[in-house]
């Protein structure tokens, strides 16, 4: 029972849609379904935008957000709060990049002042970069008014949406995002291998210009492709067909369902935690809908993993760099119901227990249920 952020559990209907022969690339029926998985990715997205499919994680769809619309010693600012914001200064760093840094503690959220600070220092700055939901700590960040400030700055705004697109509303051309990166092993409830962009028509003027070195990750083929509904290169297709079951269920779900089921799988979770007595990385104001982070006192984060694992065959994602130990993560994103928080929360409560952990019996899942049970 995987319960972490990602990968995150597939459903049967999709695991047998990924099962089927694979079928030629640049036949009329591969582009009929990947035209389709094109539209409902949009639809998910919230856009008009250009929404384009790479054989790639979504590392390598931010990787590609990068450096498709900027140019050597171009000035970025990239924002971060906990190990994917720093990834991405890493990547900008390896472009050489100018690279400059909005930063808060790992558990706070971004604050857009500082951003806008930084904003009005550096009439130069081309691009922010920021990690929406901060999968490493379970942090979502202000996206909506950070966005704002960069459009009233005139640079492009980028963003790593890996763990929201799915979970919550980003509403992309509302929210004037220019360059918008996820992956498909998240909120998508389909296995790792497929990153997904969305551009806008400011970034593509940006791309006429760019410099940076790139030729498989080169959107401008992409962009050509997707119009005729197929693809410069090999696409992963048995993912693409699983991708078309997996978005035809989200639109069945239909879009506030999906938000609204998120948040009170975040509720309940967060709930159970601190009816247990354990404290959150993380305060509510800005907790991720994808993940929880628990910091237990008394006792090894690591221990409370390794008892879930091989006592009830759950499995939570534990802290990373210095929260080693210290912290571990319930993931809630996806194909989640109220069944499987409830099932991972007792069983996080006997683990506690066995552990010698203070906590009584019944208290996260009676927590958990009363959300559940709201009207």
């Amino acid at each position: 029972m995987l319960m972490i952020p990602g990968p995150t559990p597939v459903p049967e209907r999709v695991l047998q849609a990924m099962a089927k022969h694979p079928i030629g690339h640049r036949s009329a029926d591969f582009s009929a379904i990947f035209g389709e998985v094109t539209e409902n990715l949009k639809w998910l997205h919230q856009t008009k935008n250009d929404l384009l499919i790479l054989a790639a994680s979504g590392t390598g769809a931010m990787e590609a957000g990068i450096i498709n619309f900027l140019s050597p010693n171009d000035k970025v600012l990239v924002c971060t709060n906990g190990k994917f914001g720093e990834r991405w200064g890493e990547v900008s760093e390896a472009y050489g990049l100018n690279t400059q840094y909005v930063k808060a503690d790992w558990g706070q959220p971004l604050d857009p002042n500082a951003i806008k600070a930084a904003l009005d220092a550096g009439p130069d700055i081309k691009a922010v970069i920021v990690t929406h939901s901060e999968t490493s700590t379970g942090v979502i960040n202000d996206l909506q008014t950070i966005s704002s400030y960069v459009k009233a700055h005139g640079a492009l705004m980028m963003a790593d949406t890996v763990t929201s697109l799915g979970a919550c509303s980003v509403p992309v051309d509302e929210w004037n995002l220019d360059v918008v990166a996820s992956g498909s092993q998240k909120g998508y409830m389909i296995p790792p291998g497929l990153g997904f962009i969305s551009v806008s028509e400011k970034a593509w003027e940006a791309y006429k210009t760019a410099k940076l070195p790139k030729f498989y990750l080169d959107l401008g083929p992409y962009r050509k492709n997707t119009a005729k509904n197929t693809t410069p290169f090999t696409p992963a297709i048995n993912l693409i067909f699983a991708m078309q079951s997996a978005l035809q269920m989200m639109r069945n779900e239909g879009l506030e369902n999906i938000f609204t089921r998120h948040d009170r799988l975040k509720r309940a979770t967060r709930a159970a935690i601190k009816a247990m007595g354990m404290p959150l990385y993380a305060s509510d104001d800005c907790a991720s809908p994808a993940i929880t982070a628990v910091m237990p006192e008394g006792l090894d984060a690591e221990q409370i993993r390794s008892v879930m694992k091989k006592k009830y065959d759950i499995i939570l994602a534990g802290g990373q760099d210095a929260l080693k130990g210290k912290i571990f993560r319930i993931g809630h994103l996806g194909f989640v119901s109220d069944r499987e928080v409830l099932t991972a929360i007792a069983a996080l409560e006997a683990t506690v227990i066995e552990l010698g952990g203070k906590t009584t019996p019944g208290s996260g899942v009676a927590a958990a249920a009363a959300v559940f049970t709201q009207k």
